[in-house]
């Protein structure tokens, strides 16, 4: 997947690379323990999947998965690829909310 990710993903990848999204360090196929996840804040402890068709299928592991995750100290979200393509500015605003604030600069 790490080289060729879902388009939903790319877009996705775009707006969080390179400390973009509100200044956050966000990693893309990061390894935690037997897993590999769609994207990281490893500071914020903010995990990001984005699940597509099979994921229909696979509610159990999805949920044993997250349980591991939750376990490690992670919070993690999930949205759909249809998600990611047609409300984007709702995804992006949803991941913000899950992000701590930041502290005010020193003045």
């Amino acid at each position: 997947m790490r080289r060729s990710p879902t388009l939903p993903e790319s877009i996705l990848w775009r707006m969080l690379r390179a400390n973009r999204f509100h200044g956050r360090h966000f990693r893309r196929q990061h390894r935690i323990g037997p897993f590999i996840v769609d994207f990281c804040c490893i500071k914020e402890r903010l995990i990001i999947e984005i699940d597509g068709e099979k994921h229909a299928y696979s509610i159990t592991e999805d949920r044993e998965r997250t349980a591991f995750l939750s376990e490690k100290g992670f919070r993690v979200v999930r949205f759909w690829n249809e998600e990611v393509l047609r409300e984007m500015d709702r995804v992006l605003m949803m991941i913000k909310w899950m992000l701590p604030p930041r502290p005010a600069a020193p003045q």
